[in-house]
C-alpha cells in the first residue's frame, strides 16, 4: 500500500548554521549561470575600443537561424597551472586613450599604466603603429597571444628597438587584467553572501540538515 510520508523544510534562514553550510554547498556545485561572464567581457569590449583596440571575431550561430559575431576572447580558470585569458585583435593608436581610460576606470591603475605605455611607444613612432595579436595552441592565457607589430610609415621607417617588446607585454598585461576581472566576478558568485540571495531569492527549501527539498 502507499504511504504518505510527511517532512518539515525549511527555509534556508531558519536552518542552523552547520544545515545552513550543506545547503549552500548544495547550490554551489550548481555552479553560476551560464555565460556569467558577459558582463566581464562587455566592459573588456569598451576597454578595447578605448585603446585602439579592434577586437577580432567569428560568427555564432542563432536559435532563430542567424548569426552574431563573437568577439575572439577567451579564458579558462580558476585553480589550475596555465590557466588565464587571451584575446585576438588589432591595434592602432587611439587619440586621447589616456585620457578615456582614467574617465572610465578613474581607480584602475592597470589600465591607466597600460594606456600610458601604448601612448608613449606610438609617440616615438609618429603614431604610425599597428599590432595584431593572435592566439595560439589549445590553452587560454596570455602567453598564448602572438603580438606583430609594424610601422605604417610614408618614408619606410622601421618601428623603434622597443617597440614590439613595449606594445606585446602591455597586449599580454591587458589579458592579464581580463582574467583579473573573471576571477573576482567568479568569486563574488560563488562567494557566501551570492549564494544566499541565489538561495533566498529562488525560496528553495531544505530538510533540518539542510538537504534540499520541496
Amino acid at each position: 500500500m502507499p504511504e504518505v510520508i510527511c517532512t518539515t523544510v525549511y527555509q534556508f534562514p531558519e536552518l542552523s548554521d552547520a544545515a545552513k553550510e550543506k545547503a549552500r554547498s548544495w547550490y554551489r556545485e550548481l555552479g553560476p549561470h551560464d555565460d556569467w561572464w558577459d558582463a566581464v567581457y562587455e566592459d573588456f569590449e569598451r576597454v578595447c575600443e578605448i585603446l585602439g583596440i579592434r577586437l577580432k571575431t567569428n560568427p555564432v550561430r542563432l536559435m532563430g537561424g542567424g548569426t552574431r559575431a563573437k568577439p575572439c576572447i577567451w579564458f579558462s580558470g580558476f585553480w589550475s597551472q596555465g590557466d588565464g585569458a587571451c584575446f585576438e585583435g588589432y591595434w592602432s593608436h587611439a587619440k586621447g586613450a589616456s585620457a578615456r581610460i582614467l574617465d572610465y576606470a578613474p581607480t584602475d591603475a592597470t589600465l591607466q599604466g597600460i594606456a600610458d605605455r601604448l601612448q608613449a611607444i606610438q609617440r616615438r613612432n609618429f603614431y604610425q603603429l599597428a599590432a595584431e595579436a593572435s592566439h595560439r595552441g589549445r590553452y587560454y592565457h596570455e602567453y598564448t597571444m602572438s603580438v606583430d607589430v609594424t610601422r605604417d610609415s610614408p618614408t619606410w621607417q622601421l618601428p623603434t628597438e622597443d617597440a614590439e617588446e613595449i606594445v606585446t607585454e602591455a597586449l599580454r598585461d591587458l589579458a592579464r587584467w581580463l582574467y583579473r576581472q573573471l576571477e573576482a566576478e567568479y568569486d563574488h558568485l560563488t562567494s557566501d553572501e551570492a549564494i544566499e540571495e541565489g538561495i533566498i531569492a529562488n525560496a528553495y527549501t531544505f530538510t533540518e540538515r539542510g538537504r534540499r527539498l520541496g
